[in-house]
């Protein structure tokens, strides 16, 4: 299964993030104890919504559709 998740800033709820993975929950505890960037500086976040895709390019091409100004 991959999930399509949004992330928000618990801290800065104006903040959010988009992402794809197949392990949601090792995901959000690598965005809230690691360095990745982006999502560092507006930790701790929290899963706001979360979508199940069985296949990986649909759930590509979702997050894709999510970070474009259509979505």
């Amino acid at each position: 299964m991959y999930y399509v998740y949004i992330l928000q800033s618990i801290d800065l709820s104006e903040r959010f993030y988009i992402g794809y993975t197949n392990d949601l929950k090792r995901r959000l505890a690598q965005h809230n104890s690691e360095h990745l960037g982006h999502t560092e500086k507006y930790r701790p976040w929290r899963i706001k919504n979360y979508f199940a895709f069985d296949d990986e390019q649909k759930a590509k091409d979702f997050e894709q559709y999510l970070k474009s100004q259509s979505g």
